[in-house]
């Protein structure tokens, strides 16, 4: 595949990049193109050098945490020695606390549930921009929260059987977060406004809330067509009417509660998305600049009819003294881009490819001026911030560079000073272990951390490759880094003030069908401190949204302040195996497992350009993949290759055996490529196999590196 490109001084742009930004981008942020470009040039050629020496002392780090822990005998004091002594722990900063301006409340001081979605789809784009909202009764009534027992299946048409148990389970979260002084929400047959508060008549008798939790209405206050209801800064909608074909046979009317429930959205130009050369990013910088002008659409097949997509509008009502109120209508959104790693051939800079991080920044604030500078309709931050999620830092070096990058992005677009914010990704080692430093570093544009379980973990193997043999992957959980790696999380980030300033996260709920046992074990992340923890779709943010009721999050989040926070030494506790005497039959399902979730996203990555997956795993679970899955899966294998645990024949036998079952699962997808047909030249299968074979060698054995080389390979490109 040839590449048509454009110069601008030392710069050699992808046609289709420049054209976008020249046609597109550059008259809706009302840039010169000329003063553009050479800014653009100025600061990566000042800033590809830097880049360079931060991946190099990454590749000098693990050059000798590899060689140490071949000539020594892992024992934590000596280790923790070492890693003093060549600078991975650096000296913790002073206290402090961070000074972050112009925050939005739903990122600084509103908790509820946030969803990740790739921005290269539109349509996902749009349905989780407008997730703000979910229908608490068709969250409910699609899966499997309620159970389909005792005739309460989901079935082709209405069952009023499964809508009954929907209708109960709304009743009584209602009774449980707006009770009544005497009876239930169940048996109330109608709601007024009355002096100020909620009148419901149970029975001959009117009763109010135990808590004046009403904010407002619409309608009138004697009939009422929404109650608009908040509890611990989320509110509830109460909708009736009577007319409706729910409303119709509810004693009250009541046709729907609404939940706000995806109150922020990450749009991920990163672990979620497959964009390897400029074709593939302008599709997600395009959907972002739509989002941010607000006029986004997609056209999408429902119900046998298409229906054009677009953003929603904010929501009104009249408040309590009779004034007229405004809700907002979107997510808050967030910006994933990429780390400092990958670089990617849509520019290049003196005849090598850009650093995509740099690219990024230089590119998607740009985007996102309309919106900074409040010229758009529907605006994204009242605050005029941009908010970038920044992933894969190793430590403080590689944060203060961000922020670096971001100032020159800021001048370099005419931005005002720390208009743009940043969320500091906690899923590398390094960081983990200098979390104060990080966050220090940044305190005047940290707006989040979080912890990412799969790269986290990825990494913890990645760094300790030569130590030994790890557990198994379903027990890293359990073991003593891990829940140091959590707990301190949320404590430094207390400890450094983001309460009531910035976001505390934590990781995603990876299986999209099956929400009856997210329900039932998600709220630890609320209970453990998180102001916001993912979900992979706009319904499981609505189910997710009750655990921010049941859970008062800054309350949690006081009392842990004052809780003591797990050592140093625990995040250090290497995960390995104090007995490698599995029998083959646990070796082997151990390796069924990862090979058969490596294959199923990798080809689909490869092949379909899908960057995140509904994957089946061995028992036909579908899980939620993407990079981070796949890097740990195949940093398993790496480190049980490494130790002597499996063999590469035993791998090669497994990867094959595992391809066609894989190949069965996608049989019903027209566009996908059967790996087994042809195992000496699919692409996706080797791919797949060099990410195991090669996971140790690596750079901190990302997926990423081989993911692109196979794709750009699949779709013919050359190079210049």
């Amino acid at each position: 595949m040839a590449t048509q490109r454009i110069t601008k001084g030392s710069l050699a742009i992808d046609k289709i990049l420049f054209d976008f930004i020249e046609n597109e981008a550059l008259p809706v942020a009302k840039l010169d193109s000329d003063t553009y470009w050479k800014n653009f040039e100025q600061v990566v050629l000042d800033l590809t050098p830097k880049n360079k020496a931060l991946l190099a002392k990454r590749d000098e780090f693990q050059a000798q945490i590899d060689a140490w822990h071949k000539n020594n005998t892992y024992e934590l004091g000596a280790y923790k020695n070492f890693l003093n002594e060549i600078g991975y722990l650096e000296p913790e900063v002073a206290d402090f606390t961070i000074s972050t301006e112009n925050v939005d409340d739903e990122i600084a001081t509103i908790a509820g549930a946030q969803l990740v979605v790739p921005v290269r789809n539109a349509r996902y784009a749009l349905n989780a921009g407008n997730a703000r909202w979910g229908s608490l009764y068709d969250a409910l009534y699609g899966f499997d929260v309620i159970s389909e027992a005792d005739g309460a299946e989901k079935g082709k048409g209405y069952n009023p059987v499964r809508g009954a148990k929907v209708v109960a389970f709304a009743k009584n979260f209602l009774d449980e977060t707006f009770p009544l002084t005497d009876g239930s929400h169940a048996d109330v047959t109608s709601y007024t406004i009355k002096d100020g508060k909620l009148s419901a008549k149970v029975g001959e008798s009117e009763t109010t809330l135990t808590e004046n939790k009403i904010v407002g209405y619409n309608g009138t206050p004697d009939k009422p067509s929404e109650i608009i209801l908040k509890n611990n800064g989320l509110h509830v909608i109460i909708q009736i009417d009577p007319n409706s074909p729910i409303g119709k046979d509810d004693k009250a009317g009541v046709k729907d509660v609404v939940l706000e429930s995806a109150v922020t959205t990450i749009q991920d130009l990163e672990d979620s998305v497959a964009a390897v050369d400029a074709e593939e990013k302008v599709e997600g910088y395009r959907n972002w600049l739509g989002l941010m002008k607000g006029d986004l659409s997609e056209q999408v097949e429902k119900n046998g009819k298409t229906i054009t997509r677009t953003l929603n509008a904010d929501r009104t009502y009249t408040d309590l003294n009779g004034n007229s109120q405004t809700l907002h209508g979107r997510s808050v959104l967030l910006l994933r881009n990429v780390g400092h790693l990958m670089t990617n051939p849509a520019i290049l800079v003196n005849g090598e490819e850009i650093f995509e991080g740099i690219m990024d920044a230089l590119i998607t604030p740009m985007l996102t001026a309309i919106d900074i500078r409040g010229e758009n309709t529907l605006r994204n931050s009242r605050t005029g911030s941009m908010y970038i999620v920044k992933p894969k830092m190793h430590g403080s070096e590689e944060v203060a560079f961000a922020v670096e990058l971001f100032t020159r992005a800021e001048q370099a677009i005419g931005l005002p000073a720390k208009s743009i914010k940043m969320g500091i990704m906690d899923e590398e080692r390094r960081t983990s272990a200098n979390l104060k430093n990080c966050i220090s570093v940044a305190r005047d544009r940290t707006i989040f951390i979080n912890t990412g379980f799969m790269d986290r973990t990825g990494d913890e193997i990645h760094t300790a490759m030569q130590a030994g043999a790890f557990v198994c992957k379903g027990e890293i959980k359990g073991q003593t880094w891990f829940n140091a790696y959590e707990k301190r999380n949320v404590g430094i980030g207390l400890a450094t003030g983001l309460l009531g300033k910035a976001q505390i996260g934590k990781g995603m709920w990876p299986k999209p069908d099956e929400l009856a046992e997210m329900y039932r074990t998600k709220i630890e992340h609320p209970q453990a401190g998180a102001s916001c923890a993912w979900v992979p779709s706009p319904n499981g943010a609505t189910i997710h949204a009750i655990h921010y009721h049941q859970c008062n999050v800054a309350n949690r989040q006081t009392e842990i302040k004052s809780e003591q926070m797990p050592s140093i030494d625990e995040l250090l506790t290497i995960p390995l195996a104090t007995d490698t005497n599995w029998t083959d039959e646990e070796k082997q399902k151990e390796l069924d497992n990862n090979c058969q979730g490596i294959l199923g996203y990798v080809v689909r990555w490869v092949d379909l350009g899908v960057g995140c997956s509904k994957v089946p795993d061995i028992n036909n679970v579908g899980l939620m993949e993407d990079r981070a899955t796949l890097r740990i899966s195949s940093q398993h294998i790496a480190n049980w290759l490494a130790h002597g645990i499996v063999s590469e024949s035993q791998v090669w036998d497994t990867l094959k055996r595992m391809a066609k079952i894989v190949d069965e699962q996608n049989a019903s997808d027209p566009a996908y490529r059967p790996m087994s047909a042809d195992f000496d030249n699919n692409i996706a299968f080797h791919a797949a196999a060099d990410l195991i074979f090669k996971g140790a060698t690596e750079p901190s054995g990302y997926t990423e590196p081989l993911l692109h080389k196979a794709r750009l390979k699949l779709k013919g490109y050359q190079g210049d």
